[in-house]
C-alpha cells in the first residue's frame, strides 16, 4: 500500500511546487521582459531560427506526451477489463487508474472525471516545465552565439582596442541576462531535473521489482479482447521508459548549450596577434574564467555537460543498489558461500 500511495504523492506534490514556481516565474516575468529589451535594444539579435525551433519542440514533445499519455489510458482500460470485468467500464478504468483515490473514496462519476482531469493537468504541467527550460535555453543560448560569430570573425584580425571594448561589453550583458533568467525560473530547472530523475528511477525500479509484463496483477486471466493482446501495459512501459529518458537528456544537452556558448570566446581571444592585444582583451579573459555562466537548479548545482554523466552515474548506482537488494536470501547465501570457499580452497592448497 504504501508504495501505492508514494508514486502519486510524490508525482501531485512536485506538479503543485511547479505550480508555485511557475507563479514566482510569472510575477518577475515584467522585470525580466523589460531586461530583454534593454539588451536587444543595445545589441539587436535577429536569430529566427530560435522561434522555429522552439515551435518544432513544442510540437515534438506534446505529440509524444499524448501518444504517451494514451497509451497509458489504453492501458488503464485494458486492466480493468481484466481486473473488473463485471464492473462498467469507465468506473472500473477509474478505480483500476486511480487505486490511491478510490480504495479510500466511494466512485461516483463526477469525482471519476475530475481525478482524471487533474491527472492530465499533472501531466502537461510536467511535459511544460521541460519544454520552458528548453526553450529558454534556446534563447540564452542564441544572446551567446550572436555575440560569438563576431568574434569568430575577427579570429586572428588586427582590430583596435575599441571593437574588443564593444564586444565584451556586449558580452557582459549577455551573461547578466542568463544570470537574470535564472534567478527567475532556477526553481522550475530544479524540480524538472528532480522530477526526471526521480521517475526514471522509478521506471528502473519496476522494471527490477515485476519485469515487463501484460497487464500486470491480472495477466492470469488476460483475454484477447483487449486492445493489444493483453501487452497494454508492456507498450505503456517501453514508450513511456524511452520518452521520459529521451526527454531528459534532451533538456540536460540543450540547457547545457548556454553554459558552452558562453566559453567560445577565450580561444578566440588567445588568438589574438600581439601588436593588438591590449588591456580589453585581458579583461575580456578574465571575465570569461572568473565566473561560471549556466543555468542552475536553485543554485544547487548548474547545468554543463558533465551533469548528464553525474545523473547517468546515479542512476546506475541506483539501479545496482537495487539489484543487490532485490537478489534472493538463498542467492545472497550461496554467493556468500561460494566466495568463502574461493578463499579458503586456495588457502588448502
Amino acid at each position: 500500500m504504501e508504495y501505492v500511495l508514494a508514486a502519486p504523492i510524490i508525482f501531485y506534490s512536485t506538479t503543485c511546487i511547479t505550480m508555485t514556481m511557475f507563479f514566482r516565474v510569472a510575477r518577475n516575468w515584467p522585470k525580466l521582459v523589460r531586461d530583454v529589451s534593454h539588451v536587444e535594444e543595445l545589441d539587436p539579435s535577429f536569430d529566427h531560427t530560435v522561434t522555429y525551433r522552439c515551435n518544432i519542440t513544442c510540437g515534438i514533445v506534446l505529440f509524444l506526451a499524448l501518444v504517451e499519455h494514451i497509451l497509458s489510458l489504453l492501458s488503464a482500460f485494458a486492466g480493468a477489463m481484466t481486473c473488473y470485468p463485471k464492473k462498467p467500464i469507465y468506473e472500473g478504468f477509474v478505480e483500476h487508474f486511480y487505486p490511491w483515490v478510490f480504495n479510500f473514496i466511494p466512485y461516483t462519476p463526477f469525482l471519476g472525471m475530475l481525478t482524471q482531469f487533474l491527472h492530465f493537468q499533472s501531466t502537461f504541467i510536467w511535459n511544460f516545465s521541460d519544454l520552458f527550460v528548453i526553450c529558454m535555453s534556446y534563447y540564452l543560448t542564441s544572446r551567446l552565439e550572436h555575440v560569438n560569430k563576431k568574434l569568430l570573425a575577427a579570429q586572428g584580425k588586427y582590430l583596435p582596442e575599441l571593437f574588443w571594448r564593444s564586444t565584451r561589453e556586449n558580452y557582459g550583458r549577455a551573461t547578466q541576462l542568463v544570470r537574470r533568467v535564472d534567478d527567475v525560473i532556477s526553481g522550475v530547472v530544479f524540480i524538472s531535473f528532480a522530477n526526471n530523475l526521480f521517475f526514471i528511477c522509478l521506471q528502473l525500479f519496476n522494471t527490477l521489482e515485476d519485469g515487463i509484463k501484460g497487464t500486470g496483477e491480472c495477466s492470469s486471466r488476460v483475454k484477447k479482447t483487449t486492445f493489444l493482446g493483453g501487452y497494454e501495459a508492456a507498450v505503456y512501459f517501453l514508450f513511456s521508459l524511452i520518452y521520459l529518458i529521451t526527454r531528459s537528456v534532451a533538456v540536460s544537452l540543450i540547457a547545457s548549450q548556454v553554459n558552452s556558448a558562453s566559453t567560445v570566446p577565450a580561444p578566440v581571444l588567445y588568438d589574438v596577434p600581439s601588436p593588438v592585444y591590449c588591456i580589453e582583451v585581458q579583461r575580456f579573459l578574465e571575465q570569461i574564467h572568473g565566473d561560471k555562466v549556466a543555468l542552475s537548479g536553485l543554485q544547487f548545482f548548474s547545468v554543463t555537460r558533465s551533469l548528464l554523466l553525474t545523473v547517468a552515474g546515479t542512476i546506475v548506482t541506483y539501479e545496482l543498489v537495487l539489484f543487490q537488494f532485490n537478489s534472493s536470501p538463498q542467492d545472497q547465501s550461496s554467493s556468500f558461500i561460494d566466495n568463502v570457499t574461493s578463499t579458503l580452497v586456495p588457502a588448502r592448497q
